[in-house]
């Protein structure tokens, strides 16, 4: 069987190296091409349109901006597929992102975890049977001091699980910062708190808090190698698909 020629985005990031470090020791793949930003001169890279022209799949991590024009560009000759792994977009970027998912194959994920992903369905159970008025629902995450987005996006994931398992839009009911006399917490209120520092690769827990108990859901990241493979896994699905932005709950069979 012939190898899955992955080129990466980001070359110089930390994801970035982890994912060479895993490509190159995984006999299905075949790294073909790295490349960074644009006029970035540094041996062993080479341009954008090169590893374009290279690459089955792209895996990308790098930051929104650099990932929405990277998905124009793929999307503008027809491929490669795209396995998306940057966090923080705006509206505008997700459209661009929508866009080329109408010409290519794209998986977009805040996590590429297979852990994470899994807690992200018990977390939308444990929402659809405690109801609002009877239990409150905080998430908290931590990530190390260079993250530049918050809440990050696996957090987002989670929060939306809880808004699908409770019927409500996450945007209605979501509250990402708590400051001064806030007054009584709302029933029904999805509570977001984020802590920044030291090199912590990724901690996640989703608390649901009622009279007299708490159940916490939580998910702790040892390393960045666990992304790398959840990468890797999207990269092998998404090549020959059909058009069209997935997740990673279509490449586990978890989509409904």
């Amino acid at each position: 069987m012939p190898q899955l020629r992955i080129a990466i985005a980001g070359a110089l990031g930390r994801m970035g190296r982890q994912m060479t470090e895993t490509i190159e020791a995984d006999p299905r793949l075949e790294l073909v091409a790295r490349f960074h930003r644009p006029g970035r001169a540094v041996e062993g890279l080479v341009e954008r349109d090169e590893a374009l022209a290279l690459a089955d799949v792209i895996i990308d991590f790098t930051a929104p901006a650099a990932s929405a024009e990277l998905a124009r560009a793929c999307a503008a000759r027809g491929g490669p597929a795209l396995v998306i792994g940057s966090t923080g977009f705006d509206a505008a970027e997700l459209e661009t992102i929508a866009d080329a998912a109408r010409k290519i194959a794209i998986v977009r994920s805040g996590s590429y975890s297979l852990g994470l992903n899994m807690l992200t369905g018990l977390v939308e159970q444990a929402a659809r049977a405690l109801g609002a008025d009877d239990c409150d629902i905080e998430i908290f995450e931590a990530h190390h001091r260079f993250k530049v987005d918050a809440p990050s996006g696996t957090a987002l994931i989670l929060g939306e699980a809880v808004a699908r398992g409770r019927g409500v839009s996450l945007d209605d009911v979501a509250r990402r910062a708590r400051d001064g006399v806030t007054g009584p917490r709302p029933a029904g209120e999805i509570g977001f708190a984020v802590l920044r520092g030291g090199s912590i690769v990724g901690e996640h827990s989703v608390s649901f808090l009622s009279e007299g108990e708490r159940l916490a859901l939580s998910h702790a990241a040892g390393d960045r190698s666990m992304f790398a493979r959840g990468a890797i896994a999207a990269a092998l699905w998404v090549a020959g698909r059909a058009p069209g932005e997935y997740g990673m709950r279509d490449v586990l069979g978890l989509a409904a």
